[in-house]
């Protein structure tokens, strides 16, 4: 089930290689993700306040966020996602395909 709107959020893929893929996402008000689920866990961070209104296929879920803010969710949860906001809204999705990569990486900081 997804929402009902013509209008698509815009993907700009930054980095995708064997370990990651990092997209920006900005979406028009009303612009949608359409229905989708994701193969690797994943990390949000939002660029701007505005409202993430989440269908999960059996309810809406709006979540009102600010700049900075940041969130991940597992693989295999299918959604779809909508600006809720009367204003663009932009975000950035990082997902982890090989966290094993990562193991043992120094901090940096």
């Amino acid at each position: 089930m997804a929402f009902q709107c013509t209008v698509p959020a815009v993907p700009t893929v930054q980095v995708d290689d064997a370990n990651i893929r990092i997209t920006r996402w900005d979406f028009a008000p009303g612009a949608v993700t359409g229905w989708h689920s994701h193969g690797w866990p994943y990390f949000v961070v939002l660029l701007t306040d505005g409202i993430l209104r989440i269908h999960d296929g059996k309810q809406v879920h709006d979540n009102h966020l600010v700049a900075g803010q940041s969130y991940m969710r597992q693989a295999g949860v299918e959604h779809d996602v909508m600006n809720g906001s009367d204003h663009p809204l932009s975000f950035i999705e990082i997902e982890v395909k090989n966290p094993a990569a990562f193991a043992g990486t120094p901090g940096q900081g």
